[in-house]
């Protein structure tokens, strides 16, 4: 099964698939509120600013599973994400990425080594994967990655050409 073809609601609770964004360059990141790494939510809109208009998206999947970092209703990380960073990518649904309620989504990402070559569960709150145009896992980038980094920037500049 294509990533794309994978059943997710929106954070609104609208049923769908990431088929709005198939033909996309997308990063994946699961994100939270209450994380020391939630100022990457900055990092990560400049991202979609910057490269949106080439064929890229940030993808949002808010996860309660790191210390409770996420206990926000959807409603609530709506408007966090808006008010407080601005934030334009995509949220999808509130979801599991590790364990026996893994969503399907990450069933797929997780496959993907990292630099170090490990694959395997999240480590933490924003992980991020980028994925191709047609669907491929391209990369992974651990949680201390900043979404600026050089190692990303170049990796999204490299799928979008």
């Amino acid at each position: 099964m294509e990533i794309y073809d994978i059943p997710v609601s929106t954070l609104a609770g609208e049923p769908g698939s990431l088929d709005a964004v198939r033909g996309k360059v997308l990063l994946i990141v699961n994100v939270a509120s209450r994380c020391g790494l939630t100022p990457q939510y900055a990092g990560l809109e400049r991202l979609q600013e910057k490269y949106a208009d080439d064929g890229f998206s940030v993808i949002g999947f808010p996860c309660n599973q790191f210390a409770g970092q996420e206990p926000g209703t959807s409603e609530e990380i709506a408007t966090f994400c808006s008010t407080t960073y601005g934030v334009s990518f995509p949220l999808y649904e509130k979801l599991e990425v590790n364990g026996p309620g893994r969503h399907a989504i990450y069933q797929e990402l997780v496959r993907q080594a990292d630099a170090e070559g490990v694959a395997g569960d999240v480590q933490w709150n924003f992980e991020k994967f980028l994925v191709s145009r047609d669907g491929e896992v391209l990369g992974r980038f651990r949680p201390n990655v900043e979404p600026e980094a050089p190692a990303i920037t170049e990796a999204i500049e490299a799928a979008l050409r």
